[in-house]
Protein backbone atom coordinates (compact mmCIF):
# COMPACT_ATOMS: atom_id res chain seq x y z
CA UNK A 1 0.00 0.00 0.00
CA UNK A 2 1.60 3.65 -0.97
CA UNK A 3 -0.15 6.79 -1.15
CA UNK A 4 0.67 10.82 -0.13
CA UNK A 5 -1.89 12.60 1.41
CA UNK A 6 -2.69 16.47 2.06
CA UNK A 7 -5.65 18.27 3.03
CA UNK A 8 -4.88 21.70 5.24
CA UNK A 9 -8.40 23.24 4.97
CA UNK A 10 -9.73 23.48 8.61
CA UNK A 11 -13.22 22.32 7.98
CA UNK A 12 -16.20 23.84 10.51
CA UNK A 13 -19.33 21.55 9.28
CA UNK A 14 -22.92 22.62 10.97
CA UNK A 15 -25.29 24.86 11.66
CA UNK A 16 -24.51 28.65 12.40
CA UNK A 17 -20.89 27.89 11.75
CA UNK A 18 -19.48 31.03 10.86
CA UNK A 19 -20.83 32.52 13.92
CA UNK A 20 -19.60 29.30 16.40
CA UNK A 21 -16.32 29.73 15.02
CA UNK A 22 -15.67 33.72 14.59
CA UNK A 23 -12.73 34.25 16.58
CA UNK A 24 -10.86 31.88 14.22
CA UNK A 25 -10.80 34.84 11.82
CA UNK A 26 -8.67 37.00 13.99
CA UNK A 27 -6.09 34.02 13.62
CA UNK A 28 -6.17 35.03 9.80
CA UNK A 29 -6.03 38.63 9.27
CA UNK A 30 -7.15 41.97 10.63
CA UNK A 31 -8.76 43.41 7.46
CA UNK A 32 -10.82 41.28 5.07
CA UNK A 33 -11.76 41.23 1.15
CA UNK A 34 -15.50 40.15 0.96
CA UNK A 35 -15.57 38.19 -2.49
CA UNK A 36 -19.13 37.30 -3.37
CA UNK A 37 -21.56 37.18 -6.26
CA UNK A 38 -24.80 40.04 -6.89
CA UNK A 39 -27.48 38.92 -5.62
CA UNK A 40 -27.40 35.03 -3.90
CA UNK A 41 -25.26 35.40 -0.42
CA UNK A 42 -27.19 38.41 0.08
CA UNK A 43 -31.20 36.11 0.09
CA UNK A 44 -29.20 33.68 1.22
CA UNK A 45 -27.92 34.97 4.91
CA UNK A 46 -24.30 34.44 4.20
CA UNK A 47 -23.25 37.48 4.01
CA UNK A 48 -24.77 39.27 6.92
CA UNK A 49 -23.56 36.42 8.63
CA UNK A 50 -20.39 37.59 8.06
CA UNK A 51 -20.71 40.87 7.90
CA UNK A 52 -21.94 40.77 11.76
CA UNK A 53 -18.71 38.52 12.87
CA UNK A 54 -16.55 40.70 11.49
CA UNK A 55 -17.64 43.61 13.15
CA UNK A 56 -18.15 41.61 16.16
CA UNK A 57 -14.27 40.49 15.97
CA UNK A 58 -13.35 43.87 15.14
CA UNK A 59 -12.23 43.06 11.87
CA UNK A 60 -12.25 45.60 9.19
CA UNK A 61 -13.73 44.85 5.54
CA UNK A 62 -14.19 45.69 1.79
CA UNK A 63 -16.78 44.09 -0.09
CA UNK A 64 -16.64 42.96 -3.75
CA UNK A 65 -20.27 41.70 -4.76
CA UNK A 66 -19.27 41.85 -8.82
CA UNK A 67 -18.43 37.57 -9.09
CA UNK A 68 -19.77 36.50 -12.46
CA UNK A 69 -20.91 32.99 -12.59
CA UNK A 70 -17.84 31.44 -14.26
CA UNK A 71 -15.48 34.69 -13.31
CA UNK A 72 -12.94 35.97 -15.74
CA UNK A 73 -9.68 37.11 -15.03
CA UNK A 74 -10.94 40.95 -16.09
CA UNK A 75 -13.17 40.38 -12.70
CA UNK A 76 -10.17 39.08 -10.69
CA UNK A 77 -7.83 41.55 -11.80
CA UNK A 78 -10.90 44.78 -10.95
CA UNK A 79 -11.19 43.03 -7.42
CA UNK A 80 -7.69 42.39 -6.83
CA UNK A 81 -7.16 46.10 -7.40
CA UNK A 82 -9.91 47.19 -4.71
CA UNK A 83 -8.28 44.75 -2.60
CA UNK A 84 -4.35 46.31 -2.99
CA UNK A 85 -6.85 49.60 -2.98
CA UNK A 86 -7.41 49.11 0.93
CA UNK A 87 -4.67 47.07 2.04
CA UNK A 88 -6.21 43.92 2.93
CA UNK A 89 -4.57 41.15 4.19
CA UNK A 90 -6.96 38.42 3.65
CA UNK A 91 -9.95 36.93 1.41
CA UNK A 92 -13.02 35.55 2.47
CA UNK A 93 -15.17 34.04 -0.32
CA UNK A 94 -18.76 33.38 0.17
CA UNK A 95 -20.72 32.07 -2.56
CA UNK A 96 -20.80 28.29 -5.24
CA UNK A 97 -17.84 27.87 -6.85
CA UNK A 98 -17.47 31.63 -8.79
CA UNK A 99 -17.40 33.31 -5.68
CA UNK A 100 -14.88 30.69 -3.95
CA UNK A 101 -12.47 29.77 -7.22
CA UNK A 102 -12.33 33.91 -7.72
CA UNK A 103 -11.42 34.68 -3.92
CA UNK A 104 -8.57 32.32 -4.72
CA UNK A 105 -7.60 33.84 -7.70
CA UNK A 106 -7.61 37.21 -5.94
CA UNK A 107 -5.57 36.17 -3.38
CA UNK A 108 -2.81 35.27 -5.77
CA UNK A 109 -3.41 38.98 -7.75
CA UNK A 110 -2.90 40.67 -4.45
CA UNK A 111 -0.05 38.86 -2.88
CA UNK A 112 2.16 39.55 -6.54
CA UNK A 113 0.52 43.00 -7.77
CA UNK A 114 3.29 42.81 -10.89
CA UNK A 115 0.97 39.58 -12.42
CA UNK A 116 -1.90 40.52 -14.59
CA UNK A 117 -4.16 38.23 -17.01
CA UNK A 118 -1.51 38.12 -19.53
CA UNK A 119 1.36 37.02 -17.75
CA UNK A 120 -0.39 34.36 -14.91
CA UNK A 121 -0.16 31.61 -16.47
CA UNK A 122 4.32 31.86 -17.26
CA UNK A 123 5.18 33.38 -13.77
CA UNK A 124 5.58 29.57 -11.93
CA UNK A 125 5.03 28.85 -8.56
CA UNK A 126 3.04 32.06 -6.46
CA UNK A 127 1.98 32.87 -2.98
CA UNK A 128 -0.86 34.24 -1.87
CA UNK A 129 -2.91 35.91 0.86
CA UNK A 130 -4.80 33.62 3.05
CA UNK A 131 -8.26 32.54 2.18
CA UNK A 132 -11.51 32.01 4.11
CA UNK A 133 -14.46 30.26 2.34
CA UNK A 134 -18.08 29.91 2.92
CA UNK A 135 -19.74 27.85 0.83
CA UNK A 136 -23.53 28.70 0.16
CA UNK A 137 -24.07 25.86 -2.82
CA UNK A 138 -23.65 21.69 -2.80
CA UNK A 139 -21.30 20.65 -5.84
CA UNK A 140 -17.90 22.60 -6.45
CA UNK A 141 -16.04 21.30 -3.50
CA UNK A 142 -14.14 24.53 -4.17
CA UNK A 143 -13.80 25.07 0.01
CA UNK A 144 -11.69 22.05 -0.05
CA UNK A 145 -9.35 22.22 -3.05
CA UNK A 146 -6.28 24.10 -3.87
CA UNK A 147 -8.02 24.56 -7.76
CA UNK A 148 -9.17 28.22 -8.97
CA UNK A 149 -11.07 27.85 -12.59
CA UNK A 150 -11.39 30.73 -14.10
CA UNK A 151 -12.96 32.25 -17.67
CA UNK A 152 -9.63 33.04 -20.12
CA UNK A 153 -10.89 35.45 -22.69
CA UNK A 154 -8.14 35.51 -24.80
CA UNK A 155 -8.20 31.44 -25.22
CA UNK A 156 -12.17 31.21 -25.34
CA UNK A 157 -12.25 28.42 -22.65
CA UNK A 158 -12.30 27.94 -18.73
CA UNK A 159 -9.21 26.53 -17.05
CA UNK A 160 -7.18 25.41 -14.01
CA UNK A 161 -5.18 28.70 -12.54
CA UNK A 162 -2.51 26.84 -11.76
CA UNK A 163 -1.33 27.61 -8.63
CA UNK A 164 -2.38 26.06 -5.56
CA UNK A 165 -4.85 27.64 -2.89
CA UNK A 166 -6.25 25.88 -0.31
CA UNK A 167 -8.75 28.06 2.04
CA UNK A 168 -7.25 28.40 5.59
CA UNK A 169 -11.23 27.95 7.12
CA UNK A 170 -13.83 26.40 5.34
CA UNK A 171 -17.55 27.11 6.87
CA UNK A 172 -19.83 24.40 5.34
CA UNK A 173 -24.06 25.64 6.58
CA UNK A 174 -26.50 23.73 4.74
CA UNK A 175 -29.15 26.74 5.63
CA UNK A 176 -27.27 28.75 3.02
CA UNK A 177 -28.61 26.06 0.63
CA UNK A 178 -32.14 25.67 1.87
CA UNK A 179 -33.88 28.41 -0.97
CA UNK A 180 -31.82 27.21 -4.01
CA UNK A 181 -33.92 26.70 -6.87
CA UNK A 182 -34.36 23.09 -7.79
CA UNK A 183 -32.24 23.52 -11.32
CA UNK A 184 -29.54 25.02 -9.45
CA UNK A 185 -29.68 22.65 -6.96
CA UNK A 186 -29.65 19.38 -9.58
CA UNK A 187 -26.61 21.26 -11.43
CA UNK A 188 -24.70 21.58 -8.70
CA UNK A 189 -25.15 18.20 -7.40
CA UNK A 190 -24.36 16.39 -10.32
CA UNK A 191 -21.56 18.37 -10.48
CA UNK A 192 -20.43 17.06 -6.91
CA UNK A 193 -21.39 13.37 -8.28
CA UNK A 194 -19.26 14.12 -11.68
CA UNK A 195 -16.26 15.12 -9.06
CA UNK A 196 -16.68 11.76 -7.47
CA UNK A 197 -16.80 9.71 -10.25
CA UNK A 198 -13.47 11.18 -12.45
CA UNK A 199 -12.01 11.41 -8.82
CA UNK A 200 -12.49 7.60 -8.41
CA UNK A 201 -12.36 6.17 -11.85
CA UNK A 202 -8.90 8.31 -11.97
CA UNK A 203 -5.13 7.36 -12.56
CA UNK A 204 -4.52 8.96 -9.24
CA UNK A 205 -6.67 7.15 -7.24
CA UNK A 206 -5.37 5.33 -4.01
CA UNK A 207 -7.00 3.68 -1.22
CA UNK A 208 -7.11 6.99 0.62
CA UNK A 209 -8.76 8.46 -1.70
CA UNK A 210 -11.48 5.73 -2.61
CA UNK A 211 -12.53 6.22 0.93
CA UNK A 212 -14.47 9.53 0.04
CA UNK A 213 -15.19 8.28 -3.54
CA UNK A 214 -17.28 5.63 -1.73
CA UNK A 215 -18.73 6.86 1.22
CA UNK A 216 -20.05 9.72 -1.54
CA UNK A 217 -21.39 7.50 -3.88
CA UNK A 218 -23.28 5.76 -0.48
CA UNK A 219 -24.64 9.45 0.02
CA UNK A 220 -25.59 9.83 -3.57
CA UNK A 221 -27.75 6.21 -3.56
CA UNK A 222 -29.93 8.44 -1.03
CA UNK A 223 -29.59 12.22 -2.91
CA UNK A 224 -30.87 10.66 -6.01
CA UNK A 225 -34.01 9.50 -4.91
CA UNK A 226 -34.58 12.88 -2.90
CA UNK A 227 -33.86 15.24 -5.85
CA UNK A 228 -35.75 12.74 -8.03
CA UNK A 229 -38.61 13.19 -6.09
CA UNK A 230 -38.08 16.80 -5.30
CA UNK A 231 -37.78 16.09 -1.44
CA UNK A 232 -35.15 18.75 -0.58
CA UNK A 233 -35.71 18.56 3.11
CA UNK A 234 -32.71 19.61 5.42
CA UNK A 235 -31.63 16.17 6.28
CA UNK A 236 -30.86 15.82 2.09
CA UNK A 237 -29.63 19.55 2.11
CA UNK A 238 -26.64 18.06 4.62
CA UNK A 239 -26.12 14.82 3.06
CA UNK A 240 -25.29 16.38 -0.22
CA UNK A 241 -23.06 19.38 1.11
CA UNK A 242 -21.15 16.48 2.56
CA UNK A 243 -21.06 14.15 -0.41
CA UNK A 244 -19.86 17.78 -2.33
CA UNK A 245 -17.04 18.02 0.51
CA UNK A 246 -16.17 14.47 0.14
CA UNK A 247 -15.62 15.12 -4.37
CA UNK A 248 -13.68 18.15 -3.05
CA UNK A 249 -11.07 15.94 -1.08
CA UNK A 250 -11.07 13.24 -3.46
CA UNK A 251 -10.52 15.90 -6.72
CA UNK A 252 -7.89 17.69 -4.06
CA UNK A 253 -5.71 14.58 -4.33
CA UNK A 254 -6.75 13.20 -7.74
CA UNK A 255 -8.00 16.06 -10.35
CA UNK A 256 -10.90 15.62 -11.96
CA UNK A 257 -10.81 13.74 -15.40
CA UNK A 258 -12.02 13.85 -18.72
CA UNK A 259 -16.09 15.16 -18.31
CA UNK A 260 -14.66 18.13 -17.08
CA UNK A 261 -12.23 19.18 -19.62
CA UNK A 262 -14.98 18.02 -22.25
CA UNK A 263 -17.59 19.89 -20.43
CA UNK A 264 -15.63 23.56 -20.14
CA UNK A 265 -16.62 24.44 -24.45
CA UNK A 266 -19.93 23.39 -23.58
CA UNK A 267 -20.21 26.16 -21.02
CA UNK A 268 -17.94 28.75 -22.85
CA UNK A 269 -19.57 28.43 -25.85
CA UNK A 270 -23.05 27.06 -25.51
CA UNK A 271 -23.56 28.74 -21.69
CA UNK A 272 -24.57 25.21 -20.52
CA UNK A 273 -24.19 25.29 -16.59
CA UNK A 274 -21.38 23.34 -15.24
CA UNK A 275 -22.81 20.35 -13.61
CA UNK A 276 -25.29 19.77 -16.53
CA UNK A 277 -21.82 20.31 -18.76
CA UNK A 278 -20.04 17.39 -17.02
CA UNK A 279 -23.43 15.45 -16.41
CA UNK A 280 -24.67 15.24 -19.99
CA UNK A 281 -20.97 13.41 -21.13
CA UNK A 282 -20.59 11.27 -18.15
CA UNK A 283 -21.98 8.18 -19.08
CA UNK A 284 -21.49 7.95 -22.89
CA UNK A 285 -17.78 8.72 -20.81
CA UNK A 286 -18.09 5.63 -18.38
CA UNK A 287 -19.36 3.34 -21.42
CA UNK A 288 -15.58 3.20 -22.82
CA UNK A 289 -14.23 1.57 -19.87
CA UNK A 290 -12.91 -1.64 -20.68
CA UNK A 291 -11.92 -3.04 -17.48
CA UNK A 292 -15.27 -2.53 -15.52
CA UNK A 293 -14.22 -3.69 -12.31
CA UNK A 294 -13.92 -1.01 -10.05
CA UNK A 295 -17.07 1.13 -12.38
CA UNK A 296 -19.30 -2.28 -11.13
CA UNK A 297 -18.34 -1.41 -7.82
CA UNK A 298 -19.43 1.94 -7.85
CA UNK A 299 -22.85 1.35 -9.37
CA UNK A 300 -23.16 -1.40 -6.50
CA UNK A 301 -22.54 1.01 -3.76
CA UNK A 302 -24.95 3.52 -5.98
CA UNK A 303 -27.63 0.41 -6.05
CA UNK A 304 -27.60 0.26 -9.62
CA UNK A 305 -27.50 -2.56 -11.85
CA UNK A 306 -25.73 -0.75 -14.94
CA UNK A 307 -24.93 2.64 -16.60
CA UNK A 308 -28.40 2.58 -18.26
CA UNK A 309 -30.29 2.81 -15.06
CA UNK A 310 -27.80 5.82 -13.96
CA UNK A 311 -29.24 7.30 -17.33
CA UNK A 312 -32.12 7.10 -16.17
CA UNK A 313 -31.39 8.94 -12.95
CA UNK A 314 -30.05 11.49 -15.25
CA UNK A 315 -32.80 11.81 -17.53
CA UNK A 316 -35.34 12.54 -14.70
CA UNK A 317 -32.98 15.14 -13.55
CA UNK A 318 -32.49 17.35 -16.31
CA UNK A 319 -32.34 17.78 -19.78
CA UNK A 320 -29.94 19.54 -22.25
CA UNK A 321 -31.17 21.59 -25.03
CA UNK A 322 -27.94 22.79 -26.74
CA UNK A 323 -27.35 22.53 -30.79
CA UNK A 324 -23.70 21.07 -31.12
CA UNK A 325 -22.61 21.19 -34.87
CA UNK A 326 -20.07 18.33 -36.03
CA UNK A 327 -17.61 21.16 -37.19
CA UNK A 328 -17.68 21.73 -33.13
CA UNK A 329 -17.38 18.27 -31.93
CA UNK A 330 -14.09 18.04 -34.10
CA UNK A 331 -13.12 21.55 -32.55
CA UNK A 332 -13.77 20.42 -29.09
CA UNK A 333 -12.94 16.86 -29.62
CA UNK A 334 -9.15 18.35 -30.72
CA UNK A 335 -8.94 20.25 -27.87
CA UNK A 336 -9.13 17.83 -25.15
CA UNK A 337 -7.52 15.05 -27.06
CA UNK A 338 -4.27 17.71 -26.66
CA UNK A 339 -4.82 18.69 -23.26
CA UNK A 340 -2.73 16.27 -21.89
CA UNK A 341 -3.40 17.14 -18.08
CA UNK A 342 -6.51 15.69 -18.51
CA UNK A 343 -6.03 12.66 -20.51
CA UNK A 344 -3.32 11.49 -17.86
CA UNK A 345 -6.04 11.63 -15.23
CA UNK A 346 -7.68 8.87 -17.08
CA UNK A 347 -6.63 5.37 -15.73
CA UNK A 348 -7.36 3.82 -19.95
CA UNK A 349 -5.67 5.15 -22.96
CA UNK A 350 -8.28 6.52 -25.11
CA UNK A 351 -8.00 6.99 -28.85
CA UNK A 352 -9.21 9.85 -30.62
CA UNK A 353 -11.98 8.87 -32.22
CA UNK A 354 -13.74 7.95 -28.99
CA UNK A 355 -13.44 11.48 -27.68
CA UNK A 356 -15.92 12.56 -30.64
CA UNK A 357 -17.82 9.54 -30.08
CA UNK A 358 -18.71 10.42 -26.17
CA UNK A 359 -19.48 13.78 -27.59
CA UNK A 360 -21.28 12.78 -30.57
CA UNK A 361 -23.29 10.04 -28.51
CA UNK A 362 -24.23 12.59 -26.51
CA UNK A 363 -26.24 14.90 -27.96
CA UNK A 364 -28.40 12.43 -30.02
Amino acid sequence: MKFNYYMPVHMHFEQDAVKKYKEELLKIGTKALIVTGKHSSKKNGSLDDVIQVLNDVKIEYTIFDKVEENPSLETIEKAAAIGLQNKVDFVIGIGGGSPMDASKAIAIFIKNPNINKDNVFSSGKLTHIPVVAVATTSGTGSEVTPYSIVTVNAQKTKKNLGQKVYPEIAFLDSKYTYDLPYNITVSTAVDAFTHLVEGYLNSNSTVMTDIYGEKGFELFAECFDNLIKKDLNKEFRDKVMFASALGGIQISQNGTSLPHGMGYPLTYFKGLPHGFANGVLTVEYLKTFKNTEKLNRMLSILKLKDLSELKQIFDKLFTVHIDVTEEEIVEYSKAIFSNKGKLKNHPEQLEYQEIENIYRNSFK
